[in-house]
């Protein structure tokens, strides 16, 4: 028996699943308290203290999890066996039409100093335009080689994508991305010998890449990373009989939303916008995937105040949210991402599940500490499917 699936019922209440990128954090050694407990959240702490609280690991204790791993495990997704590399989900979420066997990279518009070592990662982050432009190079200017189609496609800023379709083509190839500067770009190589070819073609492909770029002042070199072939995954719909709706403004999580069936909306301009096309979307679906950014964004750039504004922008849109009255509302994070460590860690993630059938307790707060003390403890990510679906009345008992 598969569980949940075998218990979902086609109907009950709607869920809406809230995550704040990046949420957890480390506590400032000045006061003690992490990001989430310096914000101020009288919403969010209003909803905790008659919420079921607790702390949730994205895929393993100690594992540091990609933005990926963390969503599948939201979704119900044992993160480890559905691990995809992060180009399927790049070229899902540019609305991309992937075949099966097509191979997808993620890329990095990049800056080589004249020694040919990295020098910015990033190409200075350019515009979208600007990235739209350097794509539009990059098409006209790479020949595909022989029984092999090249796309290449537009995300945001450095970010685009590279998609290889063609018989006989394996994934099994390493990154070009050495994820450091004053090094040169790495070339990819073989981790089998069935994907030899896909190796060759793939730095053939890169090497052209390389001479169309060449002229351009900052984005003159291409880095290549997360490089996988896509496959079906099994549906929400399929599933959980749930009518789902992604709301995200990044590429990446609209992708990973799409690859396990959910519909998306266009990207808003704003977090604001983003909850508006949630109440003006909300009739017509069972669930509802909000994504807020800025947290991981600050947290990234080692910024402890931005971080806590980020959250408590947050939390100023939860009444916006609340108004539409959801049966159950999940509010999460799909990893921690402490300002102090300026990365992706592995610490667990605070976690609060809201409904009418919850135990309460009127003094708890949205924090880490008071989420460790909640009636969730600890547990991993891909059970919050199951606890929302119950929550919902959506799961029928299991055995006599």
């Amino acid at each position: 028996m598969s569980l949940p699936d075998d218990l979902v019922l086609p109907t009950g209440g709607r869920i809406v699943l809230v995550v704040m990128d990046g949420l957890g954090g480390l506590p400032r050694s000045e006061t003690g308290k992490t990001e989430l407990e310096t914000a101020s959240t009288p919403n969010l702490d209003r909803l905790a203290s008659r919420a079921a609280l607790g702390l949730q690991v994205p895929v393993e204790h100690g594992i540091a999890p990609g933005s990926g791993p963390g969503h599948l495990a939201l979704f119900g997704y044992d993160p480890v066996r559905y691990n995809i590399g992060r180009g399927v989900l790049s070229a899902l979420g540019v609305g991309f039409a992937l075949d099966h066997g097509d191979i997808a990279v993620r890329l990095n518009l990049a800056t080589l100093d004249g020694e040919g070592a990295v020098a910015d990662r990033r190409a200075g982050r350019p515009s979208d335009d600007e990235n739209r432009r350097l794509i539009a190079k990059l098409r006209s200017g790479v020949t595909a080689p022989a029984g092999v189609q090249v796309f290449f496609e537009p995300e945001k800023e450095h970010r685009a994508v590279l998609v290889l379709r063609g018989e006989g083509l394996v994934a099994d190839v390493t990154d070009t991305d050495p994820q450091a500067t004053g090094v040169p770009p790495a070339r990819t190589t073989a981790k089998s010998d069935a994907a030899r070819r896909t190796a060759e073609v793939l730095q053939a492909i890169l090497d052209s890449a390389f001479d169309v770029l060449s002229d351009e002042p900052r984005a003159n070199a291409i880095l290549a990373r997360g490089i996988d072939a896509f496959h079906r995954y099994p549906t929400f719909m399929e599933r959980f009989h749930l009518n789902a709706l992604a709301i995200a403004r990044y590429p990446m999580y609209t992708g990973v939303a799409r690859l396990v069936g959910m519909q998306t909306h266009p990207a808003q301009d704003s977090d604001a916008g983003s909850v508006r096309a949630l109440a003006e979307q909300y009739e017509g679906f069972d669930f509802h995937f909000i994504h807020f950014k800025a947290m991981d964004s600050r947290g990234e750039d080692g910024d402890f105040d931005a971080k806590v504004e980020a959250i408590e922008a947050v939390d100023a849109l939860v009444p916006q949210i609340m108004a539409k009255q959801p049966d159950v509302l999940v509010v999460t994070g799909d990893h921690s991402t402490p300002a102090h460590l300026r990365s992706h860690s592995w610490h667990p993630v605070p976690i609060l599940i809201a409904s009418r059938w919850c135990r309460s307790d009127a003094s708890a707060t949205f924090g880490e500490r008071s989420c460790r003390a909640g009636e969730l403890g600890i547990f991993h990510a891909m059970h919050i499917m199951t606890l929302a679906l119950a929550h919902a009345g959506r799961l029928s008992k299991f055995g006599a």
